[in-house]
């Protein structure tokens, strides 16, 4: 805490303490308030300004140190210069005493608990930012709960000083006008408890709803005018429709059917998505054949001699078609169709919130639910169109491996084929723009990557950027193609057979309708929705890819669950879509896996964390197969086993990651990972073994200084003396001789 900090929290005390030492609590009493009030009455009539003045800025004091006795002020106050000249004095001057204490809160404590409860109290923060002054307004209306504890409370928010202001002169309006009143009548009043009665309270507590009502009003208003240029229709012929058969739009189809609703889903491509057809699964079919690759060539290590093996590349192409024909059954027509989904193939239009047409078709639906999904980013880089480049969608199509491949992009995608394609035999150049690969991972974690990389035979070049691309044809004919790169302000050139596009995805968000029904897209090009997944119309939602903010399998899946049921039962009850556990990993060699935040991010979030290691390197499992490289990383609040995040690079690091997942998701903690039993030898042990050099770090020292003496003490002999390890070998090796 830094002195200014510390001198306005001591003057505080002190006037506080002040207030305590000489029992100036006696002054702010009823029976007080009543005895002075005659004498004081002659005082005002002699000097109202002044007497208006000083009664003001006394309020102002008590109220901004929180002081008991503002209630017997604002019966006096209003015993003594009438209901509307007290109204004007106590309303302004318990506003500003409010403030004053929201800000002494704000600049002494805000920043502390900001730091050590960050992470916890995000949701809080978020909830205020977006309703910050219906909640205060609340709070100020309803009188049971204490306003000085509001005032500092608030303070720890990012509510604005302004706002605060504002809301609470109006909100604690009702209440002051009620102990105004009841102060008219001074002489009458018995006690404080007489001025509200239960009636009133209850009166009170149902004006404190008003913000709450008022914004359900504003809610239904707001839907009203969303759908005013749209006729509902008298009936529906689904509960919903879902456009998009990929993970998201499977997900949500399936819910639908399995609750026994209506459900049609339409895609115009191939039932499985991205995932299926060109994302996940042919990934990891070539990250599985360049796997046996590298296991081949390092078969040395184990004693195991081998002739040079040979990469038949169109086998391994045919294998990867061959692994998605073999899956694809599991998403197909024949299978939703059987679990009560109406598959339909074709182009969806959607032409009003509860009609899509297909086929020429027309279907009216409750609902609709978008999962279109998204495609490769292409750049508008400068001859990009003259060259051959590929994506991640048309990689799959290739019959013969590039001698060259030049791949754009550090992130997963980009990381997880250069590494593939350059273990199969290709001479691969990776470009990136950032300074790290994967750019949203701890460092150490992508330096062991790119390590690993290099060893692989991929030359990486990191801070490059393409600037432009070109074909040319040589004397011979052969064609040339060439990146021009910008590094440091030098120019490169790189000649490559085929370039891999690996820059990111777009969302697919035109071409069936959402222009027209005016459905707004965020900076990032994916449609707009809340935290219940809808957009702008309630009963229209989004999921996946074309959402966002993950571009992951099993991310779209969550949130097709939020969506479906919010859907169907939104009326009853909804769910915010939540991401709080969501792990992820890339799936190059070594894996990085990571659920939760990583210490980049807990930096950002400026918490109180500590960081726990444990190189897999010591891992006896790890040894004996030959993956002794890599670790496991657990970030926990300081001196506390609940854990925020963890990051393991390995072998198998997603297997890894399990564990951790389902500990996170139910609240469990590194001890409890500690006390469970893992099977010897396996790679499962790494978690248990980075529990215990957390339990190590934070054994509770005092205690075992105490355990120490009481060993000690246990091994005293009659004469009372302690023998140490240096005494019992001595004795040992005397009576050997």
């Amino acid at each position: 805490m830094d002195r200014k900090k510390v001198v306005l929290l001591v003057t505080l005390i002190t006037l506080i303490g002040l207030w305590f030492a000489f029992d100036l609590g006696q002054y702010f009493t009823l029976e007080q308030a009543k005895a002075q009030q005659l004498a004081l009455q002659d005082t005002i009539a002699e000097k109202p300004f002044l007497s208006s003045l000083v009664y003001f800025a006394v309020y102002i004091l008590v109220t901004a140190l929180s002081l008991p006795g503002a209630a017997i002020m604002t019966l006096l106050g209003a015993a003594l210069f009438g209901f509307w000249w007290s109204l004007l004095l106590i309303s302004f001057a318990s506003t500003i005493g409010a403030t004053l204490a929201f800000l002494f809160s704000r600049f002494i404590l805000r920043d502390w608990v900001q730091t050590k409860f960050g992470n916890r109290i995000a949701p809080i923060n978020a909830g205020i930012e977006k309703d910050g002054p219906f909640y205060l307004f609340t709070l100020r209306l309803i009188p049971v709960f204490p306003f000085f504890l509001v005032n500092l409370l608030m303070g720890l928010t990012p509510i604005s000083t302004r706002m605060f202001y504002l809301v609470s002169q109006l909100g604690m309006l009702a209440g002051t006008a009620v102990y105004i009143n009841a102060g008219t009548q001074l002489g009458e009043i018995e006690s404080l408890s007489g001025i509200i009665s239960a009636p009133v309270l209850v009166s009170l507590a149902l004006l404190g709803l008003f913000p709450l009502i008022a914004k359900f009003i504003m809610n239904i208003i707001t839907q009203r005018r969303v759908y005013a240029n749209w006729k509902r229709p008298e009936k529906f012929d689904q509960n919903m429709v879902v456009i998009g058969a990929g993970a998201g739009g499977l997900v949500s189809s399936y819910i639908a059917a399995a609750v026994k609703a209506e459900v049609t889903l339409i895609e115009r491509h191939k039932m499985g998505g991205d995932c299926l057809n060109t994302g996940c699964v042919p990934s990891k079919a070539i990250i599985r054949a360049a796997h046996t690759m590298a296991e081949i060539s390092r078969a040395h290590e184990f004693g195991i001699t081998t002739d040079k093996p040979q990469v038949n590349f169109e086998k391994v192409m045919s294998r990867i078609h061959n692994v998605i024909d073999k899956i694809e059954p599991h998403d197909s027509v024949e299978r939703y169709s059987s679990l009560g989904v109406n598959c339909i193939s074709g182009e969806a239009q959607i032409l009003s919130p509860w009609e899509v047409e297909v086929n020429g078709q027309r279907i009216t639906t409750r609902n609709i639910v978008i999962a279109t999904g998204a495609r490769p980013l292409v750049p508008g880089i400068p001859g990009l169109q003259d060259v051959n480049y590929l994506t991640s969608d048309s990689i799959w199509s290739l019959k013969v491996q590039p001698k060259k491949l030049l791949v754009l992009g550090g992130g997963p995608i980009g990381c997880e084929l250069a590494q593939s394609f350059s273990r199969l035999g290709s001479d691969v150049t990776l470009i990136e723009m950032a300074e790290q690969l994967l750019i949203r991972e701890d460092t150490d974690a992508s330096l062991l990557v790119k390590e690993s990389m290099h060893k692989d035979g991929v030359d990486i070049k990191l801070n490059h950027k393409a600037t432009r691309f070109e074909s040319i044809t040589a004397e011979d004919g052969t064609r040339i193609q060439r990146a021009y790169l910008e590094y440091n302000g030098k120019e490169i050139i790189v000649e490559f057979d085929a370039v891999m596009l690996a820059l990111g995805r777009v969302a697919n968000v035109q071409g069936f309708g959402l222009e027209e029904l005016g459905i707004t897209t965020t900076q990032r090009g994916t449609v707009d929705v809340n935290d219940y997944l809808q957009t702008k119309y309630p009963n229209i939602y989004a999921v996946g890819d074309v959402a966002g903010p993950f571009q992951l399998t099993h991310a779209a899946a969550h949130q097709a669950w939020y969506a479906a049921v919010n859907g169907l039962f939104g009326q009853f009850k909804k769910f915010k879509a939540d991401y709080s556990v969501l792990p992820a990993a890339t799936y190059t060699a070594p894996e990085v896996a990571r659920v939760g935040i990583n210490e980049k991010e807990a930096e950002n979030l400026n918490i109180e964390f500590d960081v726990t290691r444990y190189g897999i390197d010591d891992l006896d499992r790890a040894i004996t197969d030959g993956e002794d490289y890599g670790f496991v990383k657990v970030i926990t609040p300081k001196g506390k086993d609940k854990i925020l995040g963890v990051t393991i690079v390995g072998n198998n690091a997603g297997e890894l990651l399990a564990e951790f997942t389902l500990a996170m998701r139910h609240g469990l903690g590194l001890n409890k990972i500690l006390g469970t039993i893992h099977p010897y030898p396996t790679m499962s042990e790494a978690n248990k073994y980075t529990a215990g050099v957390w339990k190590q770090a934070n054994a509770p020292q005092v205690l075992l200084a105490w355990v120490k003496k009481y060993h000690a003490w246990m091994r005293n002999d009659k004469a009372g003396s302690v023998h140490s390890k240096t005494d019992v070998q001595t004795k040992l090796e005397k009576e050997q001789r």
